[in-house]
């Protein structure tokens, strides 16, 4: 592994894990296994690389959490962020009030986004964001005298946040399991993944299969109950799904066909990760909700939203009454600014169409011949979005018999070597900044073969592959 001196944080190493273990509550992680490893401290980031306090270098295969689209070390949202600090550090949007970065913003996000989508209400997550979509939809169907149609339906193996409503949107078995989720009038169909679910049919007929699965939870409960339906364009936590061509124009035409609204949780592929703006435009849909976050601000600074159709906001305005939702730092001013320096980032430099035109295309190719390698039952890509599906036998393609332990003895020898990739179960995926170059996805590629290696050792030694 690489390393960088001096350190950039005075605390030694061992003091700030002692610190971390003794006060921090992590998310989505095991307390007691934590304390059996220490946490990892890192102090610094810089393009697609970040380092720890000890000086060591890593490959930032996920982009922090798929959000780090311009890369690390831009200096210019500092100094967005300390100007709007200096001019109005905060004021809230309740009671008919706004300010000039929250104008700004909305103003141009309606400009990007696809035909239709003027409006936003802004929010601090995607998380918040798909709170806030729940209510929408529901407010916005007992608007137009139709209180019914409150049940959403969504997909098993989703993510679309983890506070209550929104975890219970997710399809996640996992957190379904704590809290008593999920909410009522939530339901899921299956997902559109063709390698682990439908290898026994052509990819399109699968596609048009799981997508008319909507159209039969439709007809068991009738359309008149059915508010939404909610999809991230490609599933991302839940391990890259990318789903066969058909199945997006199918789920638009039902929607449509049914009167139901289609939420496109933009919140992962959003601001360029497919090489546009949105995935709704990469796979030609049109929803009447979009969520977004993370690579809005970059993930420089905590901000959400929902963009809304104008047939809605007409609705909400034109019958009044009010929206009794929000947050406290909705369209906070300094997320904005800093929203707003980042847009201006993508656009100028042409990030978006560097992507589209050029870096996808590479990452195409190299990640492809990842499926060559022993341990590698498919290899999946998208955009800048991708997936490895772990075998324990390249002939068969047979699954691990103890489901994600391949995957973390993946993980943690990627670690070892200097790369943040992340496992989910025995899929292993990656979504680098954007800025990432072609002789970086080339050094990608060449550590994650290196980590195959050395994972197909380690697991034969742990009587872990099938012959």
């Amino acid at each position: 592994m690489d390393s960088l001196s001096p350190k950039t944080n005075q605390k030694p190493t061992k003091i700030l894990q002692e610190l971390d273990l003794k006060h921090h509550l992590h998310p989505f992680t095991d307390q007691k296994e934590l304390r059996l490893k220490s946490p990892r401290i890192i102090v610094r980031g810089d393009g697609i690389y970040i380092f720890d306090n000890d000086g060591n270098k890593y490959l930032d295969g996920m982009a922090g959490l798929w959000c780090v689209n311009i890369g690390y070390g831009r200096t210019e949202l500092a100094v967005a962020a300390k100007k709007q600090m200096e001019e109005l550090p905060y004021y809230n949007t309740f009671f008919q009030t706004s300010h000039p970065p929250a104008i700004e913003l909305a103003t141009k996000l309606a400009s990007l986004a696809p035909e239709g989508l003027e409006t936003v209400f802004f929010s601090n997550s995607g998380s918040e964001a798909n709170e806030t979509n729940i209510r929408l939809v529901r407010h916005y169907w007992s608007s137009v005298g139709k209180p019914k149609k409150s049940i959403i339906i969504s997909r098993k193996n989703s993510y679309h946040g983890s506070s209550m409503g929104a975890a219970s949107l997710g399809g996640m078995n996992t957190m379904h399991s704590q809290g008593g989720l999920p909410i009522p009038e939530i339901i899921h169909i299956n997902q559109p993944y063709w390698y682990g679910e439908g290898k026994n049919m052509c990819p399109d007929d699968f596609g048009i299969m799981r997508a008319r699965e909507l159209e039969t939870v439709i007809q068991k409960y009738g359309p008149e109950k059915i508010g939404a339906f909610i999809g991230e364009p490609i599933q991302g936590a839940g391990g890259v799904i990318i789903p066969p061509d058909t199945y997006w124009p199918e789920i638009d035409r039902i929607c449509k066909q049914n009167d139901i609204l289609l939420i496109a949780d933009e919140v992962i592929c959003g601001f360029g990760r497919l090489g546009t703006w949105f995935g709704s435009q990469y796979y030609g849909i049109k929803p009447d909700i979009m969520t977004i976050a993370k690579g809005l601000s970059s993930g420089y600074q905590p901000i959400g939203g929902s963009l809304i159709s104008t047939k809605i906001a007409n609705t909400l305005e034109k019958c009044g009454g009010e929206f009794s939702h929000g947050y406290t730092y909705s369209a906070h001013p300094v997320a904005a600014a800093v929203s707003l320096e980042n847009l201006r980032i993508l656009e100028e430099e042409k990030i978006i169409e560097e992507v589209y035109k050029n870096t996808a295309q590479h990452m195409f190719e190299r990640w492809n011949a990842l499926s060559e390698h022993p341990l590698v039952g498919e290899a999946r890509v998208k955009g800048l979005m991708g997936a490895l599906e772990l075998t324990s036998n390249k002939s068969t393609q047979a699954s691990f018999s103890h489901k994600g332990q391949a995957g973390i003895i993946v993980r943690d020898i990627c670690l070892r070597n200097g790369l943040i990739m992340r496992a989910v179960e025995d899929k292993m995926i990656i979504s680098p900044p954007l800025i990432i170059q072609a002789s970086e996805i080339d050094e990608l590629v060449n550590l994650i073969w290196k980590c195959l290696d050395q994972s197909q050792k380690e697991l034969k030694c742990q009587g872990l592959l099938v012959s």
